[in-house]
């Protein structure tokens, strides 16, 4: 792992001041205080943290009292949190915790607090994720997080089943702490994640979408994809990609099953998470839509549209944002463009209609599709000239869309033509007359062509 260190003897992590700041002035008031979990794991690998959480003996009310002066956020002081904005750095500060009997595999019925620092981190998830941290004290590691991460391993804190059943979100969890940096799973975990796979149902979509989605972003999609498939999560979270494993494809320019060419193209195109989905759902639609020629060739007519309503489908089951849906099922359903014989105009549209960052996404996702293929197919040249050429149509700052005409609605009612449908057919009509001639966008001219291809009613 680049960056990894281990601290040994007087060694520091490399904290923002404010933190260290906020570290004394609760040590300062009597109690101890610790950074705890991903920050000291990601400090250690020399990952950028992207927060900060800290652990105290201090009590809820203490923790306002210390900071009485900077605004705070109870964000659940019942559960001993309290969000303090220190100098602009939003920071979590918890009361050591021992949690109640858990009765859902999702949340304790009760949360005690405690003055034990081993004793709350006895209750985390991994190894990796027990560890804590104080300049004074240096390092705290009880349960053997520095090996596994020396180890490159995710294991649980004790007893895997025991853990996973605290909160069977954990499963998924782990798969995807894998993912992010490569590591493998324990043994004993592993095993624990195969036997309890199927109680993940119990846990909130929500909860599953967002693990699940940086499971998709992370360094190493094709590898957590991988894991969620041995594990048998696959069949819980996406029955629909579980169904394309082992379906050969039959065609020439295909030498890998309907799932292993889909894990290549997810790996191929840019980390950014509506692109990872539409790879990841471009073709689903493939077993639906299979058929076999007369010469045994495998085909999958219409496949984008089916899969597109499929991703709709999937999208939706986990709550996703309309914007994501609107975006992957755009992505999803054009894939199969093609561009040769489409001239500047047929361009045009197809930025109109994707948008700019879309259509350049689309591009990404077909390069990468191309990328999956059998070897002798993956020539992308044509797809980078088309690239290439969209940029030159950009960068001419033409027309493509209505919005950009010199007129609008109002201009063309104006002239005498009543509301309605009509209005719509001119301004199409306008639309394609400049995506064929760029100097025909001005006022005078198009209303002039207007008048004399369309009747006054």
């Amino acid at each position: 792992m680049t960056g990894f260190f281990i601290l040994k003897g007087c060694e520091r992590l490399d904290l923002p001041k404010e933190i260290e700041e906020v570290l004394k002035r609760i040590e300062k008031n009597g109690y101890d205080a610790y950074l705890v979990g991903g920050v000291v794991r990601d400090h250690l690998l020399g990952i950028p943290p992207s927060d900060y959480d800290i652990t105290t003996n201090a009590l809820p009310d203490e923790i306002e009292e210390i900071f009485s002066d900077v605004k705070m956020v109870d964000i659940g002081k019942k559960f001993g949190t309290i969000l303090v904005i220190y100098k602009k750095r939003e920071i979590e500060i918890t009361t050591y915790r021992l949690d109640g009997k858990y009765v859902d595999g999702r949340r304790p019925d009760k949360v005690y607090f405690s003055d034990s620092l081993e004793e709350d981190l006895k209750r985390r998830d991994f190894t990796i994720n027990a560890m804590a941290y104080n300049p004074k004290d240096k390092l705290k590691d009880l349960f053997g997080g520095i090996e596994d991460l020396e180890s490159g391993l995710i294991r649980t804190v004790g007893n895997p089943f025991k853990r996973f059943e605290e909160d069977y979100l954990r499963i998924l969890r782990g798969v995807r702490f894998a993912a992010q940096l490569n590591f493998e799973i324990e043994f004993e975990t592993f095993e624990a994640c195969k036997k309890l796979s199927s109680k993940l149902e119990k846990v909130s979509k929500e909860r599953i979408r967002d693990e699940f989605f940086k499971i998709l972003i992370s360094d190493n999609p094709k590898y957590g994809i991988e894991l969620l498939r041995k594990t048998g999560l696959l069949k819980i979270i996406l029955p629909e990609l579980d169904k394309t494993i082992g379906f050969e494809q039959n065609n020439p320019n295909h030498d890998k099953d309907i799932y292993y060419h889909t894990l290549e193209v997810v790996e191929n195109v840019p980390k950014k998470l509506e692109l990872r989905l539409a790879a990841l759902f471009h073709d689903l639609g493939k077993v639906e839509t299979y058929s076999v020629d007369e010469e045994g060739v495998g085909h999958f007519y219409g496949h984008e549209e089916i899969s597109k309503d499929l991703s709709i489908k999937i999208l939706r089951r986990y709550n996703s944002p309309k914007a994501v849906i609107k975006r992957v099922a755009s992505l999803v359903e054009n894939h199969m463009i093609i561009y040769k014989g489409m001239k500047d105009r047929g361009r045009k549209r197809l930025i109109s209609r994707m948008g700019e960052r879309d259509v350049f996404d689309l591009l990404d996702l077909q390069i990468a599709d191309r990328l999956g293929t059998r070897e002798e197919k993956r020539n992308i040249d044509d797809l980078l000239n088309v690239k290439k050429e969209l940029k030159e149509i950009l960068s001419r700052k033409e027309v493509y869309e209505e919005k950009e005409l010199a007129i609008n609605g109002s201009h063309v009612i104006e002239l005498g033509y009543k509301e309605g449908r009509k209005i719509g057919e001119i301004l199409s009509f306008a639309l394609d007359l400049v995506l064929e001639n760029p100097k025909l966008n001005e006022k005078d001219k198009l209303l002039k062509i207007i008048l004399e291809n369309f009747e006054i009613s």
